[in-house]
């Protein structure tokens, strides 16, 4: 059989444009089919446009606490359209150099939907038919809106969030995880009445409890009305607004309402089906250590995969995958003790096994906690206090989790997170000098164990 190209990407977010680009530079031909953007979640809708109102949420903080420091800050006011003006400036910018970058890899990139017409051929939406001797799926993930109930088609999910036309002065986020937390925390300090619910009793499972109630409290200053074990059973337009049904009989009235209750792989009309590859029950590609399928020629990266659903780990996923089928060298992704971050105000930065993961799987644990009000807070009045913890090993003293809430915590772990990667020890960190006077100080100066927890026989 002859074939168009060597490799076929189906979407062009981070994964599917590292692994073109990679397969590119190995001598490969490349094409990428992308339906929407260049650039895939992160760039257009998801991490950058989120940190970029994240830094505008911030100034509220930052022009109250100037009083604290001698300045005199006058009157001020927020301009949503300003904001998404400036926001679409920049995704555009960025979108631009994806698409250079593939161009002057000499990926070819076709601007419509594709989808797989059998292990080694690709349709376009065009009808055209292009054979591939590999195809790879890096479609990425979309907003699961759900509950399914009465009125849905009124709310809006994190995609449509950014570019909304005017600013929600009453905002209601269903959801408990951490793009739910982000908007949240966003919006909150951007001005509006914020009120979230959740079918969980506490926010961001899976992360560590000290973190997740030491966020919760401070959202809870921040002005954002919890609800747990809450969700809403009807939503209706009316009177200029969307009023939010309850089971136990309240009516909210707000401006939006987001749904932010998790997000699926986009593998629907993908025609993976017809070729045979295997999905999970959430509809996620199956994929072995080389991102390859149980179809030979189709592969897949990133969060159509549903393994880490983060921005660099489908990048590294891409690079590896290119690496190993057109470069015949590289090694497997290590999805061990990737470090991660929940940009909400104050954010938190996370990398290893929890306290409750770490009591599961080692026979001895030890915390370390440090609990300390930063010194920007001193002057300026602010209630804020910032916690951070350290997840030991006690039989080897390795250091197995570190947990930050605070200023700049997901700076800090990214490095904690090669002392995790690197095996180091307790003793490493205490090895360290300081840097003082700063909040990362306290990770080499924590000396005092809090807890430690042995099983029985240990």
């Amino acid at each position: 059989m002859s074939f168009d190209v060597d490799l076929f990407v189906i979407g062009a977010g981070s994964g599917g444009v590292r692994a073109a680009r990679i397969a590119a530079g190995h001598g490969a031909s490349a094409m990428v089919a992308e339906e929407f953007r260049i650039g895939g979640t992160c760039v257009i809708r998801g991490c950058v446009p989120k940190k970029l109102l994240v830094y505008a949420s911030r100034f509220a903080d930052d022009f109250a606490d100037a009083a604290g420091f001698g300045w005199r800050v006058g009157e001020t006011s927020f301009d949503w359209p300003t904001m998404v003006r400036a926001k679409e400036q920049e995704i555009t910018r960025l979108s631009a150099i994806y698409r250079a970058n593939l161009e002057k890899a000499g990926v070819k990139i076709i601007q419509e939907r594709a989808e797989v017409a059998g292990p080694q051929s690709v349709r376009l939406a065009d009808g055209r038919l292009i054979r591939a001797r590999h195809i790879l799926i890096a479609a990425g993930a979309a907003p699961d809106l759900a509950p399914a109930i009465p009125g849905l088609e009124h709310a809006i999910s994190s995609n449509e969030i950014f570019d909304l036309p005017a600013f929600p002065r009453r905002l209601l986020v269903v959801g408990g995880g951490y793009i739910a937390v982000e908007f949240a925390s966003v919006f909150a300090r951007l001005g509006a009445a914020v009120t979230q619910v959740m079918r969980a009793d506490n926010i961001l499972r899976g992360f560590d409890e000290d973190m997740r109630t030491g966020l919760r409290e401070e959202l809870r200053h921040a002005g954002i009305m919890f609800g747990f074990a809450r969700l809403p059973t009807r939503i209706e337009k009316r009177d200029g607004a969307l009023h939010v049904a309850f089971a136990d009989g309240e009516d909210l009235a707000v401006d939006q309402v987001l749904i932010a209750t998790g997000r699926r792989p986009n593998t629907a009309r993908l025609g993976l089906q017809t070729a045979g590859v295997a999905l999970d029950a959430a509809g996620a590609v199956k994929v072995d250590e080389w991102s390859a399928t149980n179809v030979p020629t189709i592969h897949a990266v990133g969060d159509v995969t549903n393994r880490i659903n983060l921005t660099p780990v489908a990048i590294r996923e891409g690079h590896a995958f290119a690496d190993h089928l057109f470069g015949g060298k590289g090694s497997p992704v290590d999805h061990d003790s990737v470090p991660s971050a929940v940009f909400a105000t104050p954010e938190i930065g996370a990398v290893g096994l929890t306290e409750a993961q770490a009591r599961e799987r080692f026979g001895i644990v030890d915390i370390y906690r440090a609990k300390f009000r930063p010194m920007k807070a001193t002057l300026s009045g602010r209630r804020e206090h910032t916690i951070m913890k350290l997840v030991v090993d006690g039989a080897s003293d390795r250091l197995i989790g570190a947990h930050i809430l605070g200023h700049e915590a997901g700076e800090m772990v990214q490095l904690l997170a090669i002392a995790v990667k690197m095996k180091a020890t307790k003793a490493d960190l205490d090895a360290t000098m300081a840097v003082h006077p700063t909040a990362a100080e306290e990770l080499v100066t924590m000396r005092t164990r809090t807890e430690r927890f042995a099983r029985e026989g240990e």
